[in-house]
């Protein structure tokens, strides 16, 4: 059996997913984000914070990633266009 541990995101890593997640799902939801155009809007300054919020939600399947362009998965959109993601 193979053992895997989670790791619990803290409150500040959960505050900067839902921002992300957020602004993914604003405006721009097609042409899609840049990591530089996210860390200015969110106001995140650390960009390895930005780069770990990202890569745990790709890994969740929430966002995709394409280079520096940052989307949300069309999981995420289908969820949002059934109004089951409240923000």
């Amino acid at each position: 059996m193979h053992d895997q541990t989670k790791q619990i995101p803290s409150d500040r890593e959960r505050q900067l997913q839902r921002a992300i997640v957020a602004q993914t799902l604003s405006e721009n939801r097609d042409a899609g984000w840049s990591r530089a155009r996210l860390e200015t809007e969110i106001g995140e300054p650390d960009a390895l914070t930005i780069a770990d919020a990202l890569a745990y939600l790709e890994g969740q399947g929430v966002l995709e990633l394409d280079g520096e362009t940052v989307r949300a998965s069309s999981a995420t959109l289908c969820l949002e266009e059934l109004q089951l993601i409240a923000i």
